[in-house]
């Protein structure tokens, strides 16, 4: 074992007050859903993550378990710096996505830019 499969995942917590906020952050694209965090905090593609998610008004913080999928090293083309996590299947992930996608519906079919594509 590598002392990267010993280490804890780094847990990130992350509000997303505004219904815009999300639909700029979220990405369904990604297998089970995930979500843009904008940070700079160095992570690997491959890190698995723990994030503590408050969405819109809701007091509840979901709990989600997710991998960096890929890393945005600084803001380009005014893109923020950050990563994309994708949710992992169980462990949260299937919740948030399922809260998320109920939360933005229609919008899912826009063609306004996010934080990724």
């Amino acid at each position: 074992m590598t002392d990267t499969q010993n280490a804890k995942p780094a847990v990130l917590s992350l509000a997303i007050k505004e219904k815009a906020a999300l639909f700029a952050a979220y990405m369904p694209f990604v297998k089970g859903g995930g979500l843009f965090i904008p940070t700079n905090k160095p992570f690997n593609v491959g890190e698995e993550v723990f994030m503590l998610l408050s969405l819109l008004d809701n007091p509840e913080k979901l709990k989600v378990v997710g991998k960096v999928v890929w890393v945005t090293p600084q803001a380009i083309n005014q893109k923020p710096q950050g990563v994309g996590i994708q949710f992992a299947d169980k462990e949260g992930g299937a919740e948030a996505k399922k809260r998320i996608e109920a939360i933005l519906a229609n919008a899912l079919k826009s063609s306004r830019p996010t934080h990724t594509i």
